[in-house]
């Protein structure tokens, strides 16, 4: 008996029909899918606009059937508050990866959040530098190997790699902060739930949102794609734990 597929493989509205440049096992074309379904089920795909950074997440603008602005590297929250100010009824977003919003653009994303921008953030954290060749990131893990620190992160002289979802959730401000993964199906239908909530508080005008996504990077961390899986489940989790660590729906996580 033939079994229709149609409804599980139909390419969503915003995503758009080009090959994928990305390496094999990257999960940024996992990410692009549910932001592309999420602005699609929310029916905002004519009023939505992307805000592209530096670095491997600069080519989302490939992928995403909207509008977008590039922004200089780490600049994509300053871009994006001055659009959606000039703009509200917009829906506003941008897609960066850690080397951007945590190192570079720490003080854009620290302050946009901080005055609670309604924008929407969607941040890949990979654990490295994926497009100007595998240099250390403040999200790199204790004894990770990069070209910078070829022996493996050491926090003696780096520090310890920096949660920017928990440290965002300090921030009285209301916000939504959730982190999730996308190395397997099942993560991958959490992180769906959590990009949808975060674009639909921007459409309700509720808050800032950030959905940070653990994802993989085969070809700098040198390893193959089941490996990286592999990686996320046993290293990068523990690290960073999958949780949702502010909402405004919960009143317990008002400061």
């Amino acid at each position: 008996m033939a079994i229709e597929t149609n409804a599980i493989f139909e390419r969503p509205e915003a995503l758009r029909d080009v090959v994928t440049h990305y390496c094999p096992g990257c999960t940024h074309g996992v990410a692009h899918r549910l932001v592309a379904e999420a602005i699609d089920e929310l029916g905002v795909r004519e009023r939505a606009l992307g805000v592209a950074p530096v670095g491997c997440s600069v080519f989302v603008y490939n992928y995403i059937n909207t509008d977008f602005l590039e922004a200089p590297h780490g600049r994509a929250p300053a871009l994006a508050t001055g659009f959606k100010r000039l703009r509200p009824d917009m829906i506003v977003f941008t897609y960066q990866g850690d080397g951007d919003l945590a190192s570079i653009g720490m003080a854009e994303i620290v302050h946009a959040a901080n005055r609670g921008e309604k924008i929407t953030v969607v941040f890949i954290n990979n654990g490295i530098y994926g497009m100007t060749g595998g240099q250390m990131a403040p999200t790199t893990l204790q004894g990770q190997v990069t070209t910078t620190c070829p022996m493996g992160r050491d926090i003696s002289l780096t520090g310890q790699p920096i949660r920017m979802s928990e440290m965002l959730a300090t921030f009285r401000t209301p916000a939504y902060i959730e982190r999730v993964a996308v190395h397997t199906p099942m993560h991958i239908i959490r992180a769906k739930k959590a990009i949808k909530k975060a674009f639909n508080y921007q459409v309700q005008g509720t808050c800032f949102s950030l959905v940070e996504i653990l994802s993989t990077c085969p070809t700098n961390w040198g390893l193959t794609p089941a490996e990286s899986t592999k990686w996320i489940e046993e290293k990068t989790i523990p690290y960073y734990p999958l949780r949702c660590f502010k909402d405004p729906e919960r009143p317990e996580d008002a400061l």
